[in-house]
């Protein structure tokens, strides 16, 4: 039996302090409404996550969380004066906002950023196709941070917009977040989702992570992810595609460490395929060689 080291970089997680951030997504009485939102509303840090040898965390990617978005700064002088495994930050950048500029100069002096997050939802197609956004966005690829977009896929005007923005700025690091919402029962939901995606796939500057299953579904299953993972791996190709856990809100559905033994273990990937959607391709979309 092989029992080499299997390193994983998480490409997509989240940790708290209720006592420095304000995270107002997760006070009670503030969308989003779930009656289970109660179990992640605690603090969280680097010693909570543990995998099962050999898999072994080997660094991991932070997505802003909600700590400041007036200061989004603070939330990075947290994580880099708390954790010490190698990490970068995805900060929170208003896309909207006059003041993003300025942000960004401020994010620019923190060590561990190497990118934005901005939460697009239905709201997609009214803020890409924005002059301000589109300013916004080459002041990011100039200073060669990437842009982590959450929408779903399964909206074709919003998508349109993305790639669009894609061909116009091809330095620009675009990362999908949580693969797009392929869990999406609408009507001709997965239709749509799969079209998006072979358009997006034709710019090389776009990769995309799969995570988030709880948000869509508690109860979901690994035949479901596999399937999607299957489809971003014929349409994008393996270098292009990163599976993540969305800690602590996978917990929503599994503990962080039965998670990456699923993916492991369920999604019928060879050890090489393995390595390189939870290791090798965050290493390098990420820069952690940088």
């Amino acid at each position: 039996m092989n029992d080499s080291p299997i390193n994983i970089i998480d490409p997509h997680l989240h940790l708290f302090d209720l006592s420095e951030g304000k995270y107002d997504w997760l006070k009670e009485h503030n969308p989003p409404h779930w009656p289970d939102k109660i179990n992640i509303n605690r603090n969280f840090n680097q010693a909570d996550l543990t995998l099962f040898p050999p898999q072994q965390l080997a660094g991991f990617v932070h997505i802003e969380a909600g700590f400041d978005n007036q200061h989004p700064w603070r939330e990075i002088d947290w994580l880099e004066q708390n954790c010490t495994l190698p990490f970068k930050s995805v900060a929170y950048a208003d896309l909207c906002s006059a003041s993003f500029s300025e942000h960004i100069m401020q994010l620019k002096q923190r060590a561990s950023v190497t990118g934005i997050r901005y939460i697009l939802d239905n709201e997609a197609d009214r803020i890409l196709s924005s002059d301000m956004t589109h300013k916004h966005l080459t002041l990011l690829q100039q200073h060669n941070l990437s842009f982590d977009a959450q929408l779903s896929l399964s909206d074709d005007s919003g998508t349109e917009q993305l790639t669009k923005i894609a061909a116009t700025l091809p330095l620009l690091k675009i990362i999908i977040n949580h693969g797009g919402w392929p869990l999406d029962n609408t009507s001709n939901g997965e239709k749509r989702w799969k079209s998006n995606l072979l358009n997006l796939s034709h710019y090389n500057n776009v990769a995309i992570k799969l995570s988030g299953w709880e948000m869509s579904d508690r109860h979901w299953n690994h035949s479901q992810a596999s399937k999607a993972l299957n489809s971003c791996l014929e349409i994008f190709g393996e270098q292009r595609v990163m599976l993540a856990s969305n800690f602590p809100l996978c917990t929503f559905s599994n503990s962080y460490s039965d998670l990456w033994r699923k993916y492991n273990h369920s999604l019928g990937l060879s050890e090489l395929y393995f390595n390189t959607i939870s290791y090798k391709n965050a290493l390098i979309w990420y820069k952690f060689n940088d």
